[in-house]
């Protein structure tokens, strides 16, 4: 399990299933999102961790949105709930879809060099719900392929 430092607390809620293979599903994306956080924590857009639960297309969109946060010279501090995950697996065995949410209310991002913390804007949704498409690998890991997200489409 990739970890976190405790200035930053990534939570899985009811990320959990009877179904074997969506818990695989469900164990790698949370893996893939430790692994994306924690890239970005240790100012490493070329986290190898991140690669490995990525496809080549996954790898550019999660480096890209690392960088998001690096090229700023920020970190992120704080909560961050991800929950209300629900798998999709497709008949081909190798294609599932994944759909969760996150809290950004307690999640801020912190400047490495002067130290100011900020968090959304007052007004903005600090809900966001995410789609993301998985390709099983030859050695078996359910790697992201893309990743969509909506602000504010959150039903919880």
């Amino acid at each position: 399990m990739i970890s976190l430092p405790s200035s930053f607390q990534l939570t899985f809620e009811d990320w959990k299933s009877d179904d074997t293979q969506q818990q695989a599903v469900l164990d790698d994306a949370k893996e893939e999102l430790r692994a994306g956080y924690a890239a970005i924590i240790a100012n490493n857009p070329d986290s190898e961790d991140v690669a490995f639960y990525d496809t080549d297309s996954g790898r550019s969109q999660s480096k890209k949105w690392i960088k998001s946060y690096t090229d700023k010279n920020v970190t992120v501090i704080g909560k961050l709930p991800v929950f209300d995950p629900k798998v999709t697996l497709q008949d081909d065995g190798t294609t599932a879809s994944l759909g969760y949410c996150t809290n950004e209310t307690e999640a801020y991002t912190k400047h490495r060099k002067t130290g100011k913390v900020e968090g959304n804007p007052k007004d903005m949704d600090p809900e966001v719900y995410y789609l993301v498409t998985l390709r099983k690998s030859s050695q078996g890991v359910w790697q992201n392929s893309s990743v969509r997200s909506e602000r504010g489409e959150c039903a919880k």
